[in-house]
């Protein structure tokens, strides 16, 4: 199975994907709920973490809380 690296690196760079197709469901640790957030929310990759600009805000999310990603609805991967 791909790593959740490889797979959002290809998102980003493979010129036959549209990233606005994506959205990933990562774990809040506060919560304990999944959250969805589109992929083009993604400001940058630093490490294990994606760095997300929303709203003016930006929060670090661990790659190892990510559990699913979806494209148009559809799940390409899980943990």
């Amino acid at each position: 199975m791909i790593t959740i690296k490889d797979l959002l690196n290809k998102i980003k760079w493979d010129k036959n994907l549209n990233p606005k197709d994506y959205n990933i469901f990562y774990l809040d640790r506060i919560s304990k709920t999944l959250k969805k957030v589109r992929y083009s929310d993604i400001k940058k990759m630093e490490g294990n973490f994606i760095i997300i600009a929303r709203e003016g805000e930006e929060t670090s999310i661990p790659l190892h809380r990510i559990k699913r990603v979806e494209e148009k609805g559809k799940v390409i991967w899980k943990r």
